[in-house]
């Protein structure tokens, strides 16, 4: 038999997935519609964007972003492609093994737009009275 409080711990993890996956899929749908870029895609931009130079090691990014090593290859291409054009590739001059991927210009220009979308959309999620109770009555409950 198992306790209450560990069965309304799982409840509380369960009902902030539920939560979290909804927002992430009005995101998502919102940045594929409005610039063609999946939720990762603006990820990687995201995460390109903080750094000085608007490069990373392909190694590091992908522990970034949270995709396996295949995965992150394969959405870089797509976004280094002629149709998307918001990322260039550099081999490391120190170590001709390492690859980095750096923002263009045009990938800043979309990360940009797509930025305020997506401040746009958390600000309206969140800012629902709603989703205040319902965080609201997790937080009381942990």
């Amino acid at each position: 038999m198992h306790n209450n409080n560990t069965i309304e711990l799982l409840n509380i993890w369960l009902s902030l997935t539920k939560l979290q996956s909804n927002i992430n899929d009005e995101l998502e749908h919102a940045l594929q519609e409005n610039y063609s870029l999946s939720l990762n895609e603006f990820l990687v931009l995201y995460f390109l964007s903080q750094t000085e130079e608007k490069k990373l090691r392909l190694q590091h990014l992908q522990e970034m972003v949270g995709l396996s090593q295949s995965a992150l290859s394969r959405l870089v291409v797509r976004m280094e492609a002629k149709s998307c054009g918001a990322l260039q590739r550099h081999i490391c001059e120190d170590d001709r093994r390492g690859i980095y991927t750096s923002m263009t210009d045009f990938g800043e220009k979309k990360f940009d737009r797509a930025l305020e979308t997506f401040n746009q959309i958390l600000e309206s999620v969140l800012s629902k009275d709603e989703l205040k109770q319902k965080l609201q009555s997790l937080i009381e409950k942990i």
